[in-house]
């Protein structure tokens, strides 16, 4: 071979060397690059700081709210961006089709107080976050406040005073409601989403108002019925070998009393639980203020005496006690619990309550509430109340027609029939309210107050061995009763002025703002009201034994 083929060689396998190290070497950086690649992102967009200003997205469509946060819960921050848009946070996932022009900010977090459980709060959340509403209106998370019913009043005017935000109020009854309406609490309803579902919400059932209108203006809404009744456990009063209770004044009888201890029935004090103001109401406005007092005394007087309505129907699942008061769903849920229970829609009459939601005064995201209200209001919102440990009765019965979940409860439909078909009196919420502080504390007072509740169990419990034995007879009974439960024999002084009352219904209207809005002036009259009740129950238990 002559030298210039072999440098001709020599010259291409050079070549191929030298193609070889650099395809090497690209191959290597492109590796490289790849490895390197999400530590080069994370650092592309910088994480703004402190002491630099975030720059505000300007939505291109109106911005109807501007979410405040609360020290507790801090709010997602937005990523600045290189051109106007709503910044969806990453707390709910990301909508894939563009959100309505009515999105509002960068997300929204509502604050409900409420007197719902938590699995109704549960069921709630991660229903209306999922729903078309909380995105069109940007909102994030509904957190709620459980508060028990007398603080509500002071701790929406606690956080309006601090400039923060509580947007709605929903659970608790009317009388709680229409205690914030009557404080200026409550801010009227009008968003176009609200008015849509209300086509299909009636405005009363069975004499009980579902929507409260004042001048024009819808303040609340009823977003569940509710009957009130008793709940039975039915091995409990076989056990027992007392009456089978069907009505109200069966809740009074002498033969309960001598059963005792334990108690035989089961009641929640009057400033404790809404539902059971309610049925104490019903009692006066079946009655008559006298009648319905001195039924309401010897009830109180048979029962265990609980600091929530939850624990009655607890105590009755349980067989703690044979029959307690309770509002319809707690009845239901029992039966579904322990079959051996049975809700009781009492003989002597009923009211249909609705169980209201509103817009407070204090939001500071009113267009977003108000979604909430219609999605609670709407058929996807109703189906909460099928869930099997809530049983509510809907205020919307499309639920029933256009839901699966409706449709799976065929037995919740015929109790809300019966609930619809139930004896229910003509129910003034006008006149409960009119006195319905100083019942409640008055009750508290006289029945409900531990020390007086057991010196009135005592006197009644041997009034009643008294009668039932034959020692006494049926007139000096009945006097005895009279003295010791008749609200218009029940003497005291008013405090502050030196005047001596009974409690008449008149005065207890004439008393009901003050002892509403003047806590010294209700602590007095409290204290007054127990003392005067121990020293009746003990002139009672005199008298009885000096026979």
């Amino acid at each position: 071979m002559s030298s210039s083929l072999r440098s001709l060689h020599a010259a291409r396998a050079s070549t191929l060397v030298i193609v070889g190290v650099v395809v090497l070497i690209v191959l290597l950086s492109i590796v490289a690059y790849v490895m390197f690649l999400p530590s080069e992102k994370q650092v592309s967009t910088p994480t703004p700081t402190p002491s630099s200003p975030i720059p505000s997205p300007t939505p291109t469509t109106p911005t109807l709210t501007t979410p405040t946060p609360t020290p507790t819960t801090p709010t997602a921050t937005p990523t600045p961006q290189t051109t106007p848009q709503v910044t969806t946070p990453t707390l709910t996932p990301t909508p894939t089709t563009p959100p309505p022009t009515t999105t509002v900010g960068p997300g929204i977090e509502l604050v409900v107080i409420t007197r719902h459980s938590t699995d109704i709060q549960v069921a709630a959340r991660q229903k209306f976050l999922q729903s078309d509403l909380a995105r069109r209106y940007g909102i994030i998370n509904v957190r709620f406040l459980y508060i028990d019913a007398p603080a509500w009043i002071d701790t929406i005017k606690q956080y309006l005073e601090a400039g923060r935000s509580i947007d709605v109020a929903w659970g608790g009854g009317p009388t709680l409601f229409d205690m914030l309406l009557s404080s200026g609490l409550l801010s009227p309803i009008k968003s176009s989403v609200v008015m849509d579902v209300l086509k299909d919400i009636p405005k009363e059932i069975a004499g009980a108002s579902m929507v409260r209108e004042v001048n024009g203006s819808i303040y609340w809404v009823a977003a569940a019925i509710s009957s009130f009744g008793f709940t039975v456990n039915e091995v409990k009063v076989s056990q027992l070998g007392i009456p089978y209770p069907r009505s109200w004044a069966d809740l009074a009888r002498p033969e309960y009393a001598i059963r005792m201890p334990p108690p035989v029935a089961g009641l929640a004090d009057a400033i404790y639980s809404t539902s059971n103001t309610r049925m104490f109401e019903i009692i006066i406005q079946t009655y008559g203020w006298v009648q319905g007092w001195k039924l309401l005394t010897l009830i109180g007087a048979n029962s265990v005496v609980y600091t929530g309505s939850g624990d009655v129907r607890e105590g009755v699942i349980r067989g703690d006690i044979a029959v307690g008061l309770t509002i319809d769903f707690y009845g239901y849920g029992a039966q579904l619990e322990n079959p051996n229970t049975k809700y009781v829609l009492p003989a002597d009459g009923t009211a249909i309550n609705g169980d209201p939601i509103a817009l407070l005064v204090s939001s500071k995201n009113p267009e977003a509430a108000q979604a909430f209200i219609a999605w609670v209001l709407s058929p996807e919102g109703q189906t909460i109340w099928m869930d099997e440990k809530i049983n509510r009765m809907p205020i919307n019965p499309k639920v029933f027609d256009v839901t699966e979940e409706g449709k799976r409860r065929p037995d919740l439909k015929r109790a809300y029939e019966e609930t619809l078909r139930a004896l229910a009196i003509k129910f003034s919420d006008e006149l409960a309210l009119s006195y319905e502080q100083a019942l409640m504390w008055f009750f508290h007072a006289t029945i409900g107050d531990p020390t007086v509740n057991s010196k009135l169990k005592e006197v009644w419990k041997e009034l009643s061995l008294a009668y039932l034995t034959g020692r006494i007879s049926k007139d000096k009974f009945e006097e005895l009763v009279d003295e010791l439960s008749n609200p218009e024999k029940f003497v005291f002084r008013i405090p502050g002025s030196g005047v001596t009352a009974t409690f008449t219904e008149k005065l207890a209207q004439e008393l009901n703002e003050k002892v509403a809005t003047d806590r010294d002036f209700r602590d007095a009259i409290v204290r007054e009201w127990k003392e005067r009740a121990l020293e009746r129950y003990d002139s009672v238990l005199r008298k009885l034994r000096s026979l």
